[in-house]
């Protein structure tokens, strides 16, 4: 699948089953508004700076809203392959502190699929450190698109 196609698929799917999530919607005023984009290997990118209303320390970006990030990061990995899927666990290692007000960028990978079951990774880089990775298992939910439909 071409990366304007796992683009365009990861667009509608979040559009359809998403639409006022926290991370990536556009129209949801007191969210992140998280723009994802994919790579030709399956990546998942976005570039993205909190300010102050997102920390928990002073200067710091709160745990809570970081793993947010990366669950959203992570999900979009499997909107891009034209699959919804729900987080079934998801382990974090915090390295080192994700400065507010300052650019981070989130990327996401599939590391191994069994379906219906999925191994994501992704990180969290900020001044060519990594701050934040995580591991999950996604588990696929094809009925979500029905629930959104109203078939369900």
């Amino acid at each position: 699948m071409s990366t304007e196609t796992q683009q365009n698929t990861a667009a509608n799917i979040r559009n359809w089953v998403h639409p006022n999530c926290v991370v990536c919607s556009s129209t949801n005023n007191k969210g992140l508004h998280l723009e994802f984009v994919s790579s030709n290997d399956g990546c998942i990118t976005a570039t993205f700076q909190c300010d102050e209303a997102f920390e928990g320390y002073p200067g710091v970006l709160h745990g809570g809203v970081i793993s947010s990030i990366l669950d959203g990061a992570m999900g979009h990995c499997m909107f891009a392959r034209g699959q919804t899927a729900v987080t079934a666990e998801m382990t974090i290692r915090f390295r080192h502190p994700v400065v507010t007000n300052q650019e981070a960028t989130v990327s996401a990978r599939i590391a191994r699929s069994s379906h219906p079951l999925y191994l994501l990774e992704a990180e969290i880089i900020q001044a060519g450190q990594v701050k934040v990775t995580a591991k999950a298992k996604f588990l696929d939910r094809p009925q979500l698109i029905d629930v959104s439909e109203g078939i369900l």
